[in-house]
Order: structure tokens, then C-alpha cells, then sequence
């Protein structure tokens, strides 16, 4: 199991390092994030994605689909989408939403 788990982590792992110039502002939002973990539906397929039960935490989520017919685990991040004035001009941000 801690090797699915390790291949899981290795796929979700950025390409790249982030350098400090890209953790500012982006990096303050990652840590607000909440993930929410779900087995995948009855009517799931790579094409249609469909929720299932959701799962209190990651590891769970991992044994459960590992048990299931699909052993496929979706880990679902949310977001608002508002505007703000940055120098006299609207621009669009994404805020994590909260559960």
C-alpha cells in the first residue's frame, strides 16, 4: 500500500521546483486549500468523471477504492471566482472555497 501511495504522490508532484518568485501569493492560497476526497461514481469514465461517496481523508479514500471495483479516488479542490481591483483594473482571482 505505502508504494501506491508513494506513486500517487509522485504523479501529483510539480515538473519543476517552485522558486521563490512564484510562491507569493499563490503559495498563501495553496495552504487555505481544502481537498476533499470521493470514490469514484457507479458511472465513472475517464471521459465523465462521476462523484461517489466522499471520503474523510486521503488515506481512507486510498484503501476504499483499492476495495472497489474502479480503484479510482478523485481529490476535488473548490474555488470562487471574484474580482479584484488591483491599480484601477478588475481582475479575476480564485479563492479557495471553504466546506
Amino acid at each position: 500500500m505505502e508504494t501506491s501511495a508513494a506513486k500517487i504522490a509522485e504523479t501529483h508532484a510539480p515538473n519543476q521546483p517552485v522558486t521563490e518568485s512564484r510562491r507569493g501569493k499563490r503559495g498563501r492560497q495553496q495552504a487555505e486549500e481544502i481537498v476533499r476526497y470521493f470514490l469514484a461514481g457507479e458511472a465513472s469514465t475517464v471521459e465523465k468523471p462521476s462523484l461517489g461517496t466522499e471520503v474523510p481523508s486521503e488515506g481512507e479514500a486510498l484503501v476504499k477504492a483499492f476495495k472497489s471495483k474502479s480503484g479510482v479516488v478523485y481529490a476535488v479542490l473548490a474555488y470562487t471566482a471574484e474580482a479584484e481591483m488591483q491599480g484601477g483594473v478588475p481582475t479575476l482571482v480564485k479563492r479557495p472555497l471553504r466546506k
